[in-house]
């Protein structure tokens, strides 16, 4: 399983290099694509396609020459193989064939973008590309938000002013990382809230273009307000003057909005000090 490079040839490495110019052939995901990436390296091992539509019948044949004792490299269009694209089948008929199967690393657009993302990376969950359809995507986006871990998403550039309303739409405040044709010439990056993703887009034309990858921010409460961390002596104190002057309701979110304690917390201490 051989990553190659997402944008910049440079990242290419040097065992990678050297495992495809040795190989009996190459399992390319587009012959084409992969062919002039080849070409530019002086690499002239032969190729043959193994895609979404071809995967299943493809998969004895190759298993055959593995068993012969050739060796066979799979490569997707960019990055590391697998990561939303064809090749399990096959790894799964090698493993069950007791064939060796073994990882070249390399680039990867999910890892470099969650890399320089600027999110909590300790747990994270890789969605894949998004529905195309809106009410889907929607729907989706509506359980992505919820989790309590960073979610990386791949997105197209016919839909990603799409994705950007709908997420502006369904939560205008959570943190948002875009990045745009990383490690290529024109390579940009949106690290704000959803409700300015849209904006950002429409600024430029060109920001529409290229390959995107997204990353949510977890729906995760700020570290002071846990199940037995209370709201903390500032959020305490601004709650209380709120309280004295406003409806609970109101006191309850401004304070949120003034110390960024998660609301459920707030309320739950607005009742008791009402109470008491």
């Amino acid at each position: 399983m051989v990553a190659t490079p997402i944008g910049n040839l440079e990242d290419l490495a040097p065992r990678a290099r050297q495992v495809l110019g040795a190989v009996d052939l190459i399992a390319a995901e587009d012959t084409r694509h992969s062919g002039r990436l080849l070409s530019r390296l002086g690499i002239s091992s032969p190729l043959v396609s193994l895609h979404e539509h071809n995967e299943a019948a493809r998969v004895p044949g190759l298993v055959e020459r593995l068993r012969q004792g050739q060796d066979i490299a799979l490569v997707s269009d960019a990055g590391t193989p697998l990561l939303s694209d064809p090749g399990f089948r096959l790894v799964r008929a090698c493993r069950e064939a007791g064939l060796e199967v073994l990882p070249v690393p390399g680039p990867g657009a999910a890892l470099a973008a969650l890399s320089v993302a600027g999110l909590p990376s300790d747990r994270f969950c890789f969605e894949g590309f998004l529905p195309a359809s809106g009410a889907a995507r929607r729907e989706r986006l509506g359980s992505l938000l919820a989790h309590p871990v960073t979610v990386v998403c791949f997105e197209s550039a016919h839909r990603v002013v799409a994705t950007a309303l709908d997420l502006a739409g369904l939560a205008p405040e959570r943190g948002i990382f875009l990045a745009r044709e990383m490690t290529k010439q024109f390579e940009e990056h949106f690290f704000g809230p959803a409700s300015m993703l849209p904006g950002w887009l429409d600024l430029d034309p060109n920001r529409t273009r290229g390959e995107f990858v997204l990353v949510i921010a977890p729906n995760r409460p700020p570290p002071d307000s846990g199940s037995d961390a209370g709201i903390g002596d500032d959020a305490e104190r601004v709650l209380a003057a709120l309280i004295a002057e406003v409806p609970l309701k109101q006191a309850v979110r401004l304070a949120a909005r003034i110390t960024g304690a998660a609301r459920n917390r707030l309320y739950a201490r607005a009742l008791e000090l009402a109470a008491g």
